[in-house]
């Protein structure tokens, strides 16, 4: 089987990609994904990274509406990418908000299979909105709070499905999306029960990458060991690195501490120990396996992406989150609602020590990010699934 998948090159979205490719390839098949320049240079084994023709913005596009973003410019990516497809693939997987995947494969004839690499975002007739981090109601006020809420956010939605299919049908395709199966690829216990859960949607687990084979050089002194990750969203908090770094100092947090400050192009160590860092007992910076380090780790401080919690949560490690936009603060609801991690709205220093003291001083916080662990033994093997996909085409 010949699979290409397509990602923008946002790592939330990219890195699932490459790790899907891995697996399809680990199965005997071929992949190539599709995806920003940034990673031309990433080594996927056997799988190939090539980029995808026109994911950068064009002068005439309008980033400021969300629609427009995934929609209109989808449609243009989708005719270009088209020609590199046809006749090259077997089966394509698009990333949920990477449209020109899915809508390349339709005008290429090829048969597709649509990632979410995160919880099934789509509205719910049982649930509030997706994004406010709200739990569905359960009594009657609770219930009719949702119907409201959901009214109100239906002019939105019901706008947003007006672009998709216009920019659909500006290249002659049909207005609606036609994928053979979705791929969520979250940890079941993330998800939230709905009463309309769509019979082609497949819990596969997560899909997670790392971008380095570097172990990093955890200190041997005492103290927990807490991993702090920054967002690697352009959503997310900014400052969350040396926020939490000045709350994890030991005068602040109240106890000395093992620290990991762990992302894409962090400063080093020596550089923090001039600022932000002065007063963590041991502290190590850097790109290195967060797998790996979260073994060791009893706490997580993250910006509540996707990636990092189910890394995180995966691996039983408890989390604080500092969440930022997008999907972040709907994700640490419902891990503060499974009771495996406090959420830090407004963060300095002092908030972020008092969540990371509650988390180390309460073992019912590492209790519950175990209890979601365990859930991911109920999941689909995603290959599985994209092989059906491949073998019954384009529907």
């Amino acid at each position: 089987m010949r699979a290409a998948l397509v990602a923008g090159d946002e790592a939330g979205h990219a890195f699932p990609a490459f790790a899907l490719a891995q697996r399809l390839t680990a199965a005997g098949h071929s992949a190539v994904v599709f995806t920003g320049r940034r990673w031309s240079g990433v080594d996927l084994g056997a799988a190939e990274v090539a980029e995808l023709p026109g994911l950068a913005a064009a002068d005439d596009d309008d980033d400021a509406d969300a629609g427009a973003k995934l929609s209109t410019r989808a449609a243009r990516m989708a005719t270009a990418l088209a020609p590199e497809l046809a006749g090259r693939f077997d089966v394509v997987i698009g990333d949920v908000i990477t449209k020109a995947g899915g809508w390349g494969a339709e005008l290429a004839g090829i048969g597709w299979v649509e990632l979410s690499p995160h919880p099934l975002y789509e509205q719910s007739r049982g649930l509030p909105p997706i994004g406010m981090g709200l739990a569905a109601g359960t009594t009657a006020g609770g219930r009719l709070r949702d119907r409201l809420l959901r009214a109100l956010s239906a002019r939105a939605v019901a706008a947003g499905d007006r672009q998709r299919r216009s920019a659909r049908e500006s290249v002659g395709l049909p207005a609606d999306e036609r994928p053979a199966a979705r791929l969520i690829a979250t940890l079941p216990a993330l998800e939230v029960r709905r009463p309309d859960w769509p019979a082609d949607a497949h819990l596969v687990g997560p899909l997670l990458w790392e971008p380095t084979d570097v172990f990093f050089d955890v200190p041997q002194s005492p103290g927990p060991l807490v991993v702090v990750a920054p967002s690697t969203a352009a959503t997310g908090r900014g400052d969350l690195a040396d926020t939490a770094l000045r709350g994890l100092a030991t005068d602040v947090l109240g106890r000395p501490a093992r620290v990991v400050l762990s992302g894409l192009g962090v400063a080093s160590a020596a550089d923090l120990r001039d600022g932000a860092g002065a007063g963590v007992a041991a502290l190590v910076a850097g790109t290195g396996r967060q797998d790996e380090v979260l073994t060791k780790a009893a706490v997580a401080v993250c910006g509540a992406g996707h990636g990092m919690l189910a890394k995180a949560l995966g691996a039983g490690v408890p989390v604080v989150m500092v969440p930022g936009g997008g999907d972040q603060r709907e994700l640490s609801a419902r891990v503060a609602r499974l009771g495996a991690g406090v959420v830090v709205a407004d963060p300095d220093p002092e908030q972020i020590a008092d969540a990371v003291r509650r988390v180390l001083d309460d073992p019912g916080f590492s209790v519950a990010a175990q209890r979601i662990a365990a859930s991911g033994t109920s999941t689909v093997d995603p290959v599985r699934v994209v092989e059906r996909a491949a073998a019954a085409g384009l529907s």
